[in-house]
């Protein structure tokens, strides 16, 4: 476990215990049933897990940072043609709405000792461009009009904005954007279960989509 995530489990530790100890009892008492799984305190102890969670509200789980090269040409009276080539970093990050988490998305398998929490879906925030870094290359009659130049510019900015949007959402940067956040909320969940003396019990998380 990084460090990054060793400092993120102890704090939900610590906000857990804190919330369990300061949450509405009327809360605790109506959101889990005990059924001779954990006892009481435990029980409360995972509730105020998934409230300290939903405080949270959205986790970053994971970060990507890339490049689109794009191009766009425009032509005028058959003759005056215009072309400007693109190439620019930009980085998009990945979120879970941990607001959306409740404790009916947390369970128990008592036979396996396993709690399984089902996570909101993984949302993708906007496209950041890091327009300092672009190179930019135009060519053709047109690009000497500072208004078609613009124009063209415009354009490849959108391009640029789905060229981007299309690497992020790749197979393999989700699976690593959901494993991250599969292995944040489980540490979320294990520090204090083993405080408690439950070493025992894994903690399975997963997306619900």
């Amino acid at each position: 476990m990084t460090n990054h995530w060793k400092l993120l489990a102890a704090t939900h530790l610590a906000a857990g215990l804190t919330g369990w100890m300061t949450a509405p009892r009327e809360l605790l008492a109506e959101n889990v049933v005990s059924n001779g799984l954990f006892e009481t305190d435990r029980l409360r102890v995972l509730t105020a897990t998934v409230l300290s969670l939903r405080a949270e509200n959205k986790l970053l789980v994971y970060t990507f940072k890339g490049s689109a090269a794009v191009s766009v040409e425009r032509s005028k009276l058959w003759v005056l043609t215009g072309r400007q080539d693109l190439i620019i970093p930009a980085l998009v990050s990945y979120y879970v709405d941990l607001s959306k988490l409740t404790v009916n998305d947390v369970s128990y398998d008592e036979v396996k000792g396993v709690i399984t929490v089902t996570l909101p879906p993984l949302v993708m925030g906007d496209v950041a461009f890091q327009a300092e870094a672009a190179r930019t290359f135009n060519g053709g009659l047109l690009t000497f009009d500072q208004d078609q130049v613009d124009e063209l510019s415009r354009l490849n900015y959108l391009n640029a904005r789905r060229a981007f949007i299309k690497q992020a959402q790749g197979v393999t940067l989700l699976a690593a954007a959901r494993a991250e956040a599969e292995r944040s909320i489980a540490a979320a969940f294990t520090v204090p279960l083993r405080a408690l003396g439950r070493p025992d019990v894994r903690v399975l998380v997963r997306f619900a989509n």
